[in-house]
C-alpha cells in the first residue's frame, strides 16, 4: 500500500464537535492557541519514534517553505551461528544512518530528497555495512523525487520512491523494530517509476510502472488502496507485479524476487496507547529454468507487529511472523526462504525510549528455519536452523 498516503490518512482523520452557543450567552473567555501541529514530512515514521516536531524550514516567498531534516544512528549488533560464508560476523558495530531530508510539501510542486548512508539489517540475513550496502543498493541518493498537486486529491510522481508493498518501510528509523522482518526480505524496497494517487472519501488509491526490485527494467506494475474504516482503523490491499521476465540478477535486484508478483492484506487498528497491526502477504514466481534454473513456487506469510505506549517516551513493540514456501525439499522449484519448500518464523521485541529528538531502543529476536536445505540456513557451513540476535541503536532525528 502507499505508505506515505495511508499515514497522512491516519494523523489527518479528526472529528471535532463544536457545542451549539446561545445568543443570550456571555462571550467566553478566548482560549489560548492551540500548538501548531507538526507537518507530516517524507520519509514516513510507523513504529514508536517521532520527527522533530519543530523541523528546520526556510520560507521561500512565493514558493513556499522548503523542510531539512535528517537521522544519524549507530547500533551494535551480537548474533550466534553468523554465516561467515557471507562475511558475517558475531557482533560488531556500524553506522545505520547518516542522512538528511530535504523537501517542499505543499502548492503544486513539491519535492522530496534523502541523500546519505544508510545499513538494511533484516533478520535471517547476513549484515552488510552501511557504506557497502549503500554503494550497492541504492547509492548515496536511495530516495529523491518531484510531485505534480494540481488539486488536494490528486498527484503524480517521479523518481526514486518507496515502494507500495508491505508493512515496513525500507530505513531502520521508520520501523516499530530495528531489524526489518522475514517478510520484508521478499519485498521490494525502493523502486524508481512513475506513480498516480488519488483521494474519495475514505478511499485512498495508488498505481505505479516501476523497475520493481530497482532493475532499471521498467515493466513491474504496483498498485494500492487504503480504506479508512473509521478513525482506529484502516484496511489496505496491495500488489505488484513484473509484467515480462528479466534476466537482471544483482545484490539490490534478485532474479528470481524480481520476477514475483507480491499481494499484502494489511489492517491497522489504533487505539490510545497501542498499535496493532496483522498482515498477510502471497508471492509467487512463474516457471524461469531459461533464466535462473528454477521451476514456479509461492510462498504464504502472516505478521503481526504491535506497539504500547507506556509514557509517551517509553514503548514497546513486537512482532511475530511464519512463512512458508511451496516446492519439495532439494527440488528445482525457486528458493524464496532456506532451500526448495522451506519455511520459516521470528519473533521479536524492541523496547524503545526517546526524549525529544534522541533516542536509544534495545531488540531481542529468534528465527527459525524449518526444512531447510543443507548448507542454506545458518552458522559456518549453513547448517545451524535458528539463530538468536540482540541489537542496540542510538540516535537522533533532527
Amino acid at each position: 500500500m502507499n505508505k506515505q498516503i495511508l499515514a497522512g490518512t491516519m494523523l489527518t482523520l479528526a472529528v471535532v464537535a463544536q457545542p451549539a452557543i446561545a445568543q443570550d450567552a456571555p462571550a467566553a473567555a478566548t482560549p489560548p492557541a492551540a500548538a501548531p501541529a507538526a507537518p507530516v514530512l517524507s520519509p514516513a515514521i510507523t513504529g514508536p519514534l517521532a520527527g522533530n516536531s519543530a523541523p528546520t524550514n526556510f520560507d521561500l516567498g512565493d514558493f513556499g517553505k522548503v523542510y531539512v531534516t535528517g537521522v544519524a544512528s549507530g547500533i551494535a549488533r551480537f548474533q550466534d551461528h553468523a554465516v561467515t560464508g557471507a562475511g558475517d560476523h558475531g557482533s560488531y558495530g556500524d553506522l545505520s544512518n547518516a542522512q538528511i531530508f530535504i523537501q517542499k510539501i505543499d502548492g503544486v510542486f513539491q519535492f522530496f530528497v534523502q541523500a546519505g548512508v544508510y545499513s538494511l539489517p533484516s533478520l535471517g540475513t547476513p549484515y552488510t555495512r552501511a557504506t557497502r550496502v549503500t554503494d550497492s543498493t541504492f547509492g548515496p541518493l536511495p530516495q529523491a523525487f518531484i510531485k505534480i498537486a494540481p488539486t488536494a486529491n490528486f498527484s503524480i510522481q517521479a523518481g526514486k520512491m518507496p515502494t507500495l508493498i508491505g508493512a515496513e518501510y525500507t530505513f531502520t528509523f521508520e520501523n516499530m523494530n530495528i531489524d526489518r522482518g522475514l517478510l520484508w526480505n521478499l519485498e521490494p524496497a525502493v523502486s524508481k517509476g512513475v506513480q498516480a494517487n488519488y483521494t474519495a472519501g475514505p478511499l485512498a488509491f495508488s498505481v505505479s510502472l516501476n523497475d520493481g526490485f530497482y532493475s532499471s527494467k521498467y515493466s513491474t506494475i504496483s498498485g494500492s488502496v487504503a480504506y479508512t474504516i473509521d478513525p482506529k482503523n484502516v484496511l489496505a490491499f496491495a500488489a505488484s507485479g513484473n509484467t515480462k521476465t528479466t534476466t537482471k540478477s544483482t545484490f539490490s535486484t534478485p532474479g528470481i524476487l524480481n520476477n514475483s508478483s507480491v499481494y499484502n492484506l494489511i489492517l491497522t487498528h489504533t487505539d490510545g496507547p497501542w498499535i496493532i497491526q496483522p498482515y498477510v502477504q502471497y508471492t509467487h514466481v512463474d516457471n524461469l529454468v531459461p533464466q535462473f534454473g528454477t521451476t514456479s513456487a509461492s510462498t504464504i506469510g502472516g505478521a503481526i507487529l504491535a506497539k504500547y505506549s507506556f509514557t509517551p517516551e517509553f514503548s514497546l513493540p513486537v512482532r511475530g511472523e511464519y512463512v512458508s514456501s511451496s516446492g519439495t525439499r532439494g527440488g528445482t522449484a525457486a528458493s524464496f526462504l532456506y532451500g526448495t519448500g522451506s519455511d520459516a518464523y521470528s519473533i521479536t521485541v524492541s523496547p524503545t525510549y526517546q526524549y525529544k529528538i534522541f533516542f536509544v531502543r534495545a531488540e531481542g529476536s529468534y528465527v527459525k528455519a524449518i526444512h531447510a536445505t543443507e548448507g542454506a540456513a545458518f552458522g559456518k557451513f549453513g547448517n545451524d536452523t535458528s539463530q538468536l540476535r540482540g541489537v542496540l541503536e542510538l540516535g537522533v532525528l533532527f
